[in-house]
C-alpha cells in the first residue's frame, strides 16, 4: 500500500512541476514570460491555475496519508526505555552541586569554580632551551 501511495505521490509532484512551468509568468523575472507562448489565452490561465490547486490539495493528502502510514507499525516508545545503543555511552560524571536551597544558582557555580581553583594543577612540561632552528626562506 506504502508504495502504490509513493508512486501516486511521485506521480502529482511531477505533474504539480509540469503545470507551474506552464503557467505563464506574470512579472516577466527572468524576461521569458511574456509574448507568445504555448497556453496564453485567459481561459487557460483558469485551466492552469485550477490544475495546479487540485494538483497542491493532492499533494497535501498523499504527503499526509504517507506521514500516517510510516507510523502504523510503530508502537509508542521513549527513547528512555529503549536499549541504549552500542558502544560506550556512558555519560561523564557531573561535578557536584551544592544540595538545594544554598542560595542561587550563580552562588553555586561560584563554589563550584572555587572548588575547582583549589585543586592542585600539573605542571605545564618546559619547552627547549636550545637555540631556534633556522626559518625557509
Amino acid at each position: 500500500m506504502q508504495t502504490v501511495l509513493i508512486v501516486v505521490h511521485l506521480m502529482i509532484v511531477i505533474a504539480l512541476v509540469a503545470v507551474v512551468l506552464l503557467q505563464r509568468s506574470e512579472g516577466g523575472a527572468l524576461g521569458v514570460g511574456g509574448g507568445s507562448g504555448f497556453m496564453t489565452g485567459r481561459g487557460q490561465a483558469n485551466v492552469l491555475t485550477r490544475a495546479t490547486g487540485i494538483l497542491a490539495a493532492l499533494f497535501f493528502v498523499t504527503s499526509l496519508s504517507l506521514t500516517v502510514l510510516a507510523g502504523f507499525g510503530h508502537g509508542q516508545r521513549s527513547i528512555l526505555d529503549g536499549n541504549a545503543p552500542a558502544g560506550d555511552s556512558t555519560p561523564a560524571a557531573p561535578a557536584a552541586l551544592p544540595p538545594k536551597g544554598e542560595g542561587s544558582v550563580l552562588d553555586q557555580l561560584r563554589k563550584i569554580e572555587e572548588q575547582k581553583a583549589s585543586q592542585p594543577v600539573a605542571p605545564a612540561p618546559e619547552a627547549p632551551t636550545g637555540p631556534a632552528p633556522p626559518r625557509g626562506q
